[in-house]
């Protein structure tokens, strides 16, 4: 039997504040996520961040449930079932949250009993970063230490240079250009602190936040700044799109520190006042719609753009629960 461990980041089990201030404590206390010593970071997340976050982002939550609950987990229960469907007898395929339910140390207990002769895990992550994929990998090894029988474990680190993975965004892009034509197309990603991506130039000399990112080599593959703007290239490439009509930004900043620019908010108006009025924004970085691509793209930034003066922002919605997401993930899998 071959284990497929498929994990997103989490969500709220409920979007009430005190399930979204839980979520929100363990999330933050990672200390790949907020990489700072633990006493200020227990103090920060504990006394600040959590109590008066939770409430604020509790009305987020509620704006985005569904019937069916979280979209985040939802679309990935239905990935993890339509996978077993694909993948059939001989594999074991379940689906768990790095953060809340259903958590890592119980759906790899049960994976366990199964005596596996291979674990597959595959972060639900496109590019790789320390508080995503690098957390995920952590948290496995954590868990992993107390087995006395090891399987064969493979590790996706990341699968944003995968020909579907284009081919879906372009896809989908195209439906959105029978209708409008678009004068510019903005690729947002989650954005991390520029002190990670420091910590992870092992050559220490590499990453400079300018035109190291231009292409992919051997020194800054592994870079998560790197990984972003080259996705922005094969989905611009799949579709065809000119130098100059398409950028890359980053969302979603927090606390004074410096994050990796641009930033999503700042470009937006600059690209208003360029005369951009009408833009198809782009979430690659996010597999499933949720609160940052949904609410935070789709809706206020959408605001943001149309009180600069824009006329017209369109989302590409996210691989969510589509085929070839599945078969995209097969794929992982059977090459792994």
């Amino acid at each position: 039997m071959i284990g497929v461990l498929l994990v997103n980041l989490g969500t709220p089990d409920d979007p009430g504040t005190p399930s979204v201030r839980k979520y929100l404590r363990e999330f933050l206390m990672d200390g790949r996520v907020i990489d700072i010593p633990y006493p200020f970071r227990y103090l920060l997340v504990n006394g600040i961040i959590a109590p008066f976050r939770a409430p604020q982002s509790a009305k987020i939550y509620k704006e985005l449930w569904e019937e069916r609950g979280s979209p985040l987990k939802f679309y990935g229960e239905d990935v993890c079932a339509s996978l077993t469907e694909r993948l059939g007898d001989g594999y074991m395929v379940r689906l768990a949250m790095r953060y809340q339910s259903p958590d890592l140390k119980s759906v790899m207990s049960e994976m366990h009993q199964a005596n596996l002769k291979k674990l597959i895990v595959i972060p639900f992550f496109p590019q790789y970063a320390s508080a995503t994929t690098g957390s995920v990998y952590e948290r496995v090894m954590e868990i992993m230490s107390d087995w006395q029988i090891m399987p064969s474990l493979s590790i996706v680190s990341y699968f944003y240079q995968h020909p579907i993975f284009a081919k879906y965004f372009a896809d989908k892009a195209a439906n959105y250009q029978k209708d409008v034509d678009f004068d510019y197309y903005l690729f947002s990603y989650h954005g991390v602190p520029e002190r990670h991506i420091r910590k992870g130039d092992i050559t220490k000399n590499t990453c400079v936040f300018g035109t190291c990112c231009e292409t992919i080599t051997e020194k800054n593959h592994t870079c998560y700044r790197a990984q972003c703007h080259e996705t922005t290239r094969l989905i611009a490439a799949e579709m065809g799109l000119k130098p100059g009509t398409y950028g890359t930004a980053f969302q979603s900043r927090l606390g004074r520190d410096p994050w990796l620019q641009p930033y999503t908010d700042e470009t937006i108006k600059k690209l208003v006042s360029e005369g951009k009025k009408k833009i198809l924004a782009f979430s690659p970085a996010f597999v499933a719609d949720c609160l940052e691509t949904t609410i935070e793209v789709g809706e206020e930034y959408k605001e943001l753009f149309e009180e600069a003066g824009g006329e017209h922002w369109q989302l590409v919605e996210s691989l969510n629960n589509s085929p070839e997401y599945v078969a995209l993930l097969e794929d992982l899998v059977k090459n792994s």
